[in-house]
Order: structure tokens, then C-alpha cells, then sequence
């Protein structure tokens, strides 16, 4: 499968991703490209050092569908068949979604539907909440609302800030996305309306 994979920023999700697919923990994968909106994006340097290829489309004052038309091509021209959103800050089109059906991902740091958008471990804090965590799920027309295919659990402490808990979430972030793709590659994971599903199988004979 070839994976493309959008950044705005760090991309610490995006390594992890780019490490487990050189390291075979996700198989039968590469990574053709990353891209981002934004041209100083830290995120850029670290896929290069990696090996993968780079580019940056930047929004330039145009509206949001013509921007995504120039990343869609981008992937289709690398033959992408899969994309990962990695700390991409920006809304997809619907025209971007329809381009890849069910194929492209994103991680919140949140236990979706629990607060979506932005600023969301404050939020958690705000809401006295004593769980959060992240999600893996697919995207569709709606923000941060496609079917989950999994997630991962962090403790709110009573002491936590919105970084320190952002930083126990991104631990967290880091082996969800990469056994959440794992999953998907390996043909096993099923989607029904809203819910997904994923079949083990077995070792045994």
C-alpha cells in the first residue's frame, strides 16, 4: 500500500508512522510522500532525513477546493492509495474525501465524540473529565466525526496541565496510529455504517 501522509507541524505521528512501516511493523507498505500547508513545517526535515519524499502546497489565498484539487493530484500522480493526516490543521473538502473513499485517517487527541476540534485537552481539564486519550478514525465530510477504528486511554491527573497531559497523550497517539494502520493494511478491518470491525486470526491450526 502506498501511504501518503499530511503534516502542518512537528510530525512526531507522521515518524512513527514512516519508522514502523521502514521497520515492517506495518507490511507490504511504503511511504511516497509527505506533504504540507505549511513551508516551515518541522516535520518536513524529518521525513527528508528519513528518505521520503517532500513538497509543500500552501493554501496561498485560494479557497479550500482548489487547494485540496493540487494536493489530490500530488497523491494520485505518487499513486497514493491511502492517506494519514498527521497534525494536518486544515479542514478536507468533500472533493478530497470523495477522491479517497474510506482511505484516509486521522488522529484526535481526545476519546471522540468527546471534544472535537481544537484546544482539546483544555477542554478535557474545563470539563473535569478523569479519562482522555486519543482516537484513530477514518475521515469523512464532517469534522472529526468517521467511523473509529480505535482507541487508547490516558488518566487525567488532578495536577495535569493542557501540556502535560497533551504529552502523555502523544505517547499514547504514537502506537495507536501505527497498530490502527497496521490493522487496516492487513485487510482485516471491516467497515458497517459508523462502526468497525477487526478480525484477529488465530494461530492455531
Amino acid at each position: 500500500m502506498k501511504i501518503g501522509i499530511l503534516i502542518s507541524g512537528r510530525g512526531s505521528n507522521m515518524v512513527a508512522l514512516v519508522d514502523a512501516v521502514a521497520s515492517g511493523e506495518i507490511p507490504d507498505s511504503t511511504v511516497a510522500i509527505v506533504i504540507s500547508d505549511q513551508p516551515d513545517a518541522a516535520g518536513l526535515p524529518k521525513a527528508e532525513e528519513l528518505g521520503v519524499e517532500t513538497l509543500v502546497i500552501e493554501k496561498n489565498g485560494r479557497k479550500r477546493a482548489e487547494h485540496d484539487a493540487e494536493i489530490i493530484a500530488a497523491l494520485k500522480e505518487r499513486d497514493v492509495e491511502f492517506v494519514c493526516l498527521a497534525g494536518y490543521m486544515r479542514l478536507l473538502s468533500p472533493d478530497f474525501v470523495r477522491a479517497f473513499p474510506n482511505r484516509i485517517v486521522n488522529i484526535h487527541p481526545s476519546l471522540l465524540p468527546s471534544f472535537p476540534g481544537l484546544d482539546v485537552q483544555q477542554q478535557a481539564i474545563d470539563h473535569g473529565v478523569k479519562i482522555s486519550g486519543c482516537t484513530v478514525h477514518f475521515v469523512n465530510e464532517d469534522l472529526d466525526a468517521g467511523p473509529i477504528i480505535l482507541q487508547r486511554v490516558v488518566e487525567v491527573k488532578d495536577d495535569d496541565t493542557a501540556d502535560t497531559l497533551s504529552e502523555r497523550i502523544l505517547e499514547q497517539e504514537h502506537r495507536a496510529y501505527v497498530e490502527a494502520i497496521r490493522r487496516i493494511v492487513s485487510g482485516r478491518l471491516s467497515i458497517a455504517g459508523r462502526r468497525t470491525a477487526y478480525s484477529e486470526i488465530s494461530d492455531k491450526s
